[in-house]
């Protein structure tokens, strides 16, 4: 996701590059970030998170949840707006980012591809329609190298569903299946993960009655999609001072 937010900003109009962020043992630490998009930009690739953030307007952040939270203390003092795509969040680490919100502005979402975040709509409607009669599976895969299962996009699919049913997604959430495990409960919600190759990211939300059933899928061919979403989420900040925010808002899709 690095790469993709360097590039994608390299070819943008409208954003200037101040800072690149890597963790500490990283082999990138010290270079010219553009060396990663193949055209040098003087901006140096660093651990030092404060630093970096001097004089930021945003920070878009797509790391690991401790990171994220490290960050955003920092950018809560200094002022920086935060676009946040970092999934396996805790509860408390969304506690954080809610209070973190009444100070500066702040888009979190599990994916900021703009495709999924209409996929989230589709699938509420979907929910309300299909309310009666039909099973409910979610089935997601990524590259072997993803860390967090199920993947945050697969459980705000789930979040998005089992509210418009009025579920609890905690108490009817199945994560997995083996052995014995008896005839399925009417009100799961279950969640499969594949993890293999170089897979970016492939959702789909399975709707299965009684002679048909309706998937509702989103295959990201590249991370740029996520990438650009980032973007425009940091556009959508600019004229912000403080409050938390999702993609939906982004969109216009609330």
């Amino acid at each position: 996701m690095g790469r993709a937010l360097l590039e994608a900003v390299a070819h943008s109009t409208d954003f200037r590059l101040k800072s690149a962020l890597e963790r500490s043992d990283s082999p990138f630490v010290g270079k010219d970030s553009g060396e990663i998009t193949g055209v040098r930009n003087g901006v140096v690739i660093s651990d030092d998170v404060e630093a970096s953030l001097s004089g930021c307007d945003v920070l878009i952040d797509f790391t690991r949840p401790e990171a994220t939270i490290q960050s955003l203390d920092i950018c809560t003092r200094e002022g920086v707006k935060v676009v946040i795509g970092t999934t396996g969040l805790t509860d408390e680490d969304r506690a954080r980012i809610k209070v973190a919100a009444t100070k500066t502005a702040i888009v979190q979402a599990p994916n900021m591809s703009v495709g999924v975040n209409l996929v989230f709509s589709l699938l509420d409607v979907a929910a309300r329609v299909l309310a009666e009669g039909y099973d409910i599976e979610i089935v997601e895969a990524h590259h072997r190298h993803k860390v967090d299962a199920p993947s945050g996009t697969a459980l705000r699919m789930g979040e998005v569903i089992a509210k418009a049913l009025e579920r609890d997604l905690e108490s009817c959430a199945v994560y997995g299946r083996e052995g014995v495990t008896g005839e399925r409960k009417s009100s799961s919600i279950g969640f499969a993960t594949v993890r293999g190759g170089d897979i970016v990211g492939d959702h789909t939300a399975l709707f299965a009655g009684i002679g048909e059933r309706v998937e509702i899928t989103h295959k990201a061919s590249s991370r740029a999609t996520f990438a650009h979403g980032a973007l425009r989420a940091a556009r959508y900040l600019v004229d912000k001072d403080n409050g938390l925010f999702d993609m939906q808002d982004v969109l216009g899709l609330r």
